[in-house]
């Protein structure tokens, strides 16, 4: 932007900082969506604790489920949790990769606001 002065380039540490904190947002995202899968398989399609932490687990990761389900409800909660997960997944590597193509654009000196015209 024009008017601004200098570009500030954000420290090592300022960079690190931001890095720990959108991990822990990534990871405590995560820990919910993985709880909230746990929980429906194992109230919906009566999975053991361990099976259901698999079956989330693997939907979570992009995988697949591993266990039949036996009733419509909880066919249908699997249908709606793989779809969150796939959505879920890309905006969670979304969320990791801001500070890192942020620190890369204060390197460059981009500004994505600032066009060919402007020059």
């Amino acid at each position: 932007m024009r008017g601004r002065g200098p570009t500030h380039f954000p420290t090592r540490q300022v960079f690190l900082r931001r890095m720990a904190a959108t991990t822990l947002l990534a990871a405590g995202l995560i820990g919910g969506s993985l709880s909230m899968g746990i929980l429906g398989y194992h109230y919906l399609a009566a999975l053991s604790w361990t099976d259901a932490l698999l079956n989330a687990s693997m939907i979570l990761g992009g995988m697949g489920p591993v266990d039949p389900l036996p009733t419509r409800a909880a066919k249908i909660f699997a249908s709606a949790y793989a779809l969150f997960s796939g959505v879920f997944l890309l905006a969670t590597a979304g969320l990791l990769i801001a500070p890192i193509v942020h620190r890369f654009l204060h390197r460059y000196h981009l500004d994505p606001e600032k066009s060919d015209r402007d020059e």
